[in-house]
């Protein structure tokens, strides 16, 4: 067996990964990250922790051009987060609505990189990346989405024959 012959045989393997999965770890390799900061967001349920508050009212910064400007209305934003960072994971898990739920962490991140602008290569690259990706292809056949999908029968417009 040649050396172009063994490469040849497993890109094979590799690209015979059944696509549903490789979406479905996807959608959980950026979920995590969101959901277990999410959770150290609220004391309880519907309850933000005052942390947060102070954080975003008093910590974070927005960076843009050269400045850093602060929050408007930090508490809202503390609570958008949270909540983003709850809701949206689930939803990606869920494989339900992941195409808006990708996009809503791929805007999350941007935010997050005008706050944190050191973290672009370690964290937000490969993040932005992972929603782009699920925003492009869906959240795949395991999923919510899938199985919506093989049960809403085909819509065809009024007077056609298809």
């Amino acid at each position: 067996m040649t050396l172009r012959s063994i490469i040849a045989r497993s890109e094979a393997l590799i690209a015979s990964l059944p696509a549903p999965l490789v979406l479905l770890v996807l959608r959980i390799a950026l979920a995590v990250p969101f959901f277990r900061s999410g959770l150290t967001k609220w004391d309880a349920p519907l309850v933000l922790a005052p942390s947060q508050a102070f954080l975003f009212g008093q910590e974070f910064r927005l960076h843009i051009l050269g400045n850093a400007y602060p929050y408007p209305f930090p508490t809202l934003a503390a609570y958008l987060a949270a909540t983003g960072e709850i809701v949206l994971p689930i939803l990606l898990v869920l494989g339900l609505g992941t195409r808006f739920a990708a996009l809503g962490i791929l805007l999350m991140t941007a935010v997050i990189q005008l706050t944190v602008p050191e973290g672009w290569a370690n964290f937000h690259l490969p993040w932005a990346a992972m929603a782009l990706a699920l925003m492009a292809y869906g959240a795949g056949r395991l999923s919510v989405d899938g199985l919506l999908a093989n049960r809403t029968p085909a819509m065809t417009p009024k007077g056609s024959h298809g």
